[in-house]
C-alpha cells in the first residue's frame, strides 16, 4: 500500500464516522427511537432529554460528553463505569505526553538521516516509503542518533509509570467512596462460605448457624444454606415461558377486537414439536391450564430442594458491615480446604451452580482450563498467520483467479487493500469471547464480574500472543522459520525486526476501529434495526417491547481486551514508528467521548465490583509496557547499537513498580478496608429486606404464609436486633 492508498482509506474511514455521526444525530432525535439511544435514562425514570440538547447539530453530544462528571457517570452507571473511564483518559495521558516529546524529537531524527539508502526502508517492506523516513528504521546502524529513540523508550516508560501510580491512587479513592455510602448494600451485609466440612447429628442449617454463632455472637443473623437448584429452576422456567405466552396471547386477543371483530378472536396453538404439530388449541386457555399445572409442582419441588438439596455452601448475613469485612479477611479453620469464607458478590450477579464446587474441584478445574486456553492459544496461531499471509490481495489472486477482474479495479483495490487483513481478523476474533467466558465459569468462579475478569485476562493474553505477535512475525514465518528452528533465542530480534514491517496493517488496523467502530457504536444502527424488526414483527406486549430494546451492559470482557490490544500495538511502535502516537490519541480520545455518551444514555450495568476490574487493567498495561521494552532492547540489538544494554533496567524497573503497586493497593480490591466499612450508615438496615434479596426466584414464595417452607435451607434469625455500624 502506497502513501496516497493509506491517505485514501483514513480519509474513508472518517467520511463514514461522519455519517455515522450524523445518522445517530437525527435518529436519537426521534420518539419512536428512544429506547434504542436513552434506555438508562429511560429505565431510572428520568425524561429522555431533560438537560439534553434538541438541536440537529452533529456535535452537540459532543458537548454534553465533555460537559459530564465522575459523579455523573457514577450516578448513572456505577463506579465500575467510571474506572473505565479512568483507564482510559490515563492511557490517553500517556500517549499525549508520549507524543509532546516522540513526534518533534524523533521523526526530525530520522527523517534527516542520510546514512539509509532510499531502497533500504523497514516499514511495510519497502512500499510505505513516504513514511519509512519518518521511522527509527530510516536511522543508520551503529548511529550515534539511536541515543534519542533510547532516551524517549525511557521517556515513555517513566511517563506512564507517573500515570499508572496517579490512576491507582484515584480508583483506590473511588471504591473506598462507594464502599463508604451511607445507602444499605446488602451484598456487604453478607459473606460467602464455601466447603463446609461434613458434620454428624446436625443438619447443615444447624451446623452453619452454630459455628458463625460462636464465633461472632453478638452480629450472626442468619445464614442461608445453598442449594442444588437445577430441576426447581428448569420448572420456575418453564413456569414463566408460559405466563409471558399467556401475556402475549391475551394481548393479540385484544388487540383483534380492534380490528373490526368485536367479539375479538381468541388466538390458537399447536401441541407439539415448536407449536409446528399436534392438536390446535385456544392458546390462553391451554396456558392457563399449564400454569395451574406447574405451580403446584414448583411448590413441591422448592420445599424438596430445600429440605434435601442442600450443598457445602451458604451465606452467612451479619448485622453489620464490618463483621462481614472482618470475616472475609479472617482464618475461620486451621486447613485451607474447609470453612473457606470470602466476599458475597450481589445477588444479581451469583453463579448458583457454582458455590458448592469444593477446594480440590476448584482447583483442578483451573489448572485443567489453563491448559485448554494454553493450547487454544497456540493453535489459534495457525488460522491466525495463514489470515495475515494470505488476506492480501496478491495471495487472492492466485488463490481465487475470477477475482482479478474485480480487484483490478483501483477504487475496490484501494478498499480491499486497506481492510481485508483487518477485516477478516475482527470477524474471526468475535468466535472466541463467549468460549474464553465459557471456561472462565467453568473454573467454578462464583460470581459474574469475577468470571469475566478471568475471560478478560484470558482474552487479552490471547489477542496478544494470537494478534500482535502472530501477525507480526507470521507475515514473515516462512522465510524465517529455518532461523527459529537453528536458533530459538532469535524470536525477540525476530519480533523487533518483523514489527516495522508491519506497520501499515496496525495503523490501518487502528484506524478502522476508532473510526468506523467508534461510528457503528455511536449511531446504534445494528440494534435499532434489530429493535424496529423486532417490535413490528415479533413483539405484542409491554413486557417483549422492553426485552427487545434492552442494551445490555459495556462488556467489559471483550471491550477492555481489544482496548489493551491497542495499548499494545501503540506502546510498541511509539518509538520505531512514532507517526502511530496520534492514532492512538486518536482511538482513546474518540473513544472517550463515544462511550461517555453512551454510558451515560444507553447501556445499563448488569453489576456492580466497585472497580476491581481495575488492578487487573494495570497489571495488563504493564504487562504491554514490558513487552515494548523488550522488543525495543531487541530492536536495538538489530540495529547493532552497542549501548542498547542501557536499556536493561526498564523491564527490570516494570517489575518492581509492579510489584510495590500490588503490595500498596491491591489487598483494598480484594477485600473492604475496616475503616471503609466501619463508616456510619445513614438509616438501620431492614436485615431482613437483605436476607430475602439473596433469595433466589425459583425459590422465592408468592405466598407470605408460605415462608415457613425455607426453615431447612434458611435459618430463622438468631438476633433480631439490626444495629448499625
Amino acid at each position: 500500500m502506497d502513501f496516497s492508498s493509506f491517505l485514501t482509506s483514513l480519509g474513508t474511514s472518517f467520511v463514514i464516522f461522519f455519517i455515522l455521526m450524523c445518522l445517530f444525530t437525527w435518529l436519537s432525535r426521534k420518539p419512536g427511537n428512544n429506547g434504542v439511544y436513552y434506555p438508562n435514562r429511560i429505565l431510572k425514570g428520568l425524561d429522555p432529554y431533560e438537560g439534553l440538547s434538541r438541536s440537529r447539530n452533529p456535535f452537540s453530544w459532543i458537548r454534553e460528553a465533555m460537559s459530564s462528571t465522575e459523579e455523573d457517570v457514577i450516578s448513572m452507571s456505577g463506579v465500575d463505569s467510571a474506572v473505565y473511564f479512568v483507564f482510559l483518559s490515563t492511557v490517553l495521558g500517556i500517549f499525549v505526553l508520549a507524543g509532546l516529546v516522540l513526534l518533534p524529537v524523533l521523526l526530525p531524527v530520522a527523517a534527516t538521516d542520510k546514512g539509509v539508502k532510499a531502497d533500504n526502508t523497514t516499514i511495510s517492506n519497502g512500499t510505505f516509503n513516504d513514511l519509512d523516513s519518518l521511522s527509527m528504521g530510516h536511522v543508520e546502524e551503529k548511529s550515534p542518533r539511536l541515543w534519542a529513540f533510547v532516551i524517549a523508550t525511557y521517556w515513555v516508560s517513566v511517563v506512564a509509570y507517573c500515570l499508572l501510580w496517579k490512576a491507582y491512587k484515584h480508583v483506590s479513592d473511588l471504591r473506598a467512596t462507594a464502599l463508604m455510602s451511607p445507602e444499605v448494600r446488602g451484598e456487604q451485609f453478607a459473606v460467602l462460605v464455601r466447603d463446609i466440612p461434613p458434620s454428624e447429628g446436625q443438619t447443615r442449617k444447624e451446623q452453619v448457624d452454630s459455628f458463625f454463632k460462636t464465633i461472632y455472637p453478638e452480629t450472626f443473623y442468619r445464614s442461608m444454606v445453598v442449594t442444588n437448584n437445577k430441576e426447581v429452576n428448569k420448572l420456575y422456567e418453564e413456569l414463566d415461558g408460559y405466563k409471558k405466552k399467556l401475556a402475549r396471547a391475551e394481548a393479540i386477543y385484544a388487540g383483534s377486537k380492534t380490528t373490526g371483530i368485536p367479539e375479538g378472536m381468541r388466538p390458537t396453538n399447536r401441541t407439539g414439536f415448536l407449536g409446528l404439530i399436534g392438536s390446535k388449541v385456544d392458546s390462553i386457555e391451554y396456558y392457563n391450564e399449564k400454569i395451574n399445572e406447574l405451580n403446584p409442582k414448583l411448590e413441591a419441588e422448592q420445599k424438596v430442594t430445600l429440605r434435601e438439596k442442600q450443598t457445602a455452601s451458604a451465606l452467612v448475613f451479619f448485622t453489620n458491615r464490618v463483621t462481614a469485612a472482618s470475616a472475609v479477611q479472617s482464618l475461620h479453620a486451621r486447613m485451607v480446604d474447609t470453612w473457606t469464607v470470602m466476599d458475597s458478590p450481589e445477588p444479581r450477579q451469583i453463579i448458583w451452580p457454582n458455590l458448592p464446587k469444593n477446594f480440590y474441584d476448584r482447583q483442578i478445574r483451573q489448572y485443567v482450563v489453563y491448559v485448554i486456553v494454553f493450547l487454544t492459544i497456540v493453535f489459534f496461531m495457525i488460522p491466525i498467520g495463514f489470515i495475515s499471509a494470505f488476506t492480501t490481495l496478491e495471495n487472492l489472486k492466485k488463490l481465487l483467479p475470477f477475482l482479478k477482474a474485480v480487484i483490478n479495479q483501483n477504487v475496490i483495490r484501494t478498499l480491499l487493500e486497506a481492510y481485508l487483513p483487518q477485516l477478516a481478523l475482527i470477524i474471526f476474533l468475535t468466535l472466541l469471547p463467549k468460549f474464553l467466558l465459557f471456561l472462565s465459569k467453568a473454573e467454578g468462579i462464583p460470581s459474574e464480574s469475577h468470571a469475566i475478569r478471568a475471560a478478560s485476562g484470558k482474552y487479552f493474553y490471547f489477542t496478544v500472543l494470537n494478534v500482535f505477535i502472530g501477525v507480526t512475525v507470521g507475515g514473515t514465518l516462512f522465510s524465517t522459520f529455518k532461523t527459529i528452528e537453528k536458533n530459538p533465542n532469535s524470536i525477540v530480534p525476530l519480533l523487533a525486526s518483523s514489527l516495522p514491517a508491519n506497520a501499515t496493517f496496525f495503523l490501518t488496523y487502528v484506524a478502522l476501529k476508532f473510526f468506523v467502530g467508534y461510528g457503528l457504536e455511536l449511531s446504534r444502527l445494528v440494534p435499532l434495526i434489530i429493535f424496529h424488526l423486532k417490535r413490528k414483527c415479533l413483539c405484542k406486549t409491554e413486557a417483549e417491547v422492553k426485552e427487545a430494546w434492552a442494551p445490555g451492559d459495556l462488556g467489559y470482557g471483550t471491550r477492555v481486551p481489544g482496548d489493551m490490544l491497542i495499548v499494545t500495538i501503540v506502546f510498541c511502535y511509539s518509538v520505531i514508528a512514532p507517526i502511530i502516537i496520534p492514532f492512538g490519541v486518536a482511538y482513546f480520545g474518540l473513544g472517550w467521548l463515544v462511550l461517555r455518551n453512551q454510558v451515560l444514555k444507553v447501556y445499563v450495568p448488569a453489576y456492580e465490583s466497585y472497580g476491581r476490574m481495575w488492578p487487573h487493567m494495570h497489571t495488563r498495561i504493564l504487562a504491554s509496557l514490558l513487552l515494548f521494552q523488550v522488543t525495543m532492547f531487541g530492536y536495538f540489538g538489530v540495529k547493532e547499537f552497542y549501548y542498547a544494554p542501557v536499556l536493561i533496567p526498564l523491564p527490570i524497573l516494570s517489575l518492581i513498580f509492579a510489584f510495590i503497586c500490588r503490595n500498596k493497593f491491591y489487598r483494598f480490591f480484594q477485600s473492604t478496608a475496616l475503616e471503609v466499612a466501619c463508616q456510619e450508615l445513614k438509616e438501620i438496615p431492614n436485615m431482613e429486606l437483605v436476607f430475602r434479596s439473596f433469595i433466589p426466584p425459583s425459590l422465592s414464595a408468592e405466598k407470605a404464609d408460605d415462608d415457613e417452607q425455607f426453615e431447612d435451607a434458611m435459618s430463622h434469625q438468631v438476633s433480631r436486633t439490626a444495629s448499625s455500624v
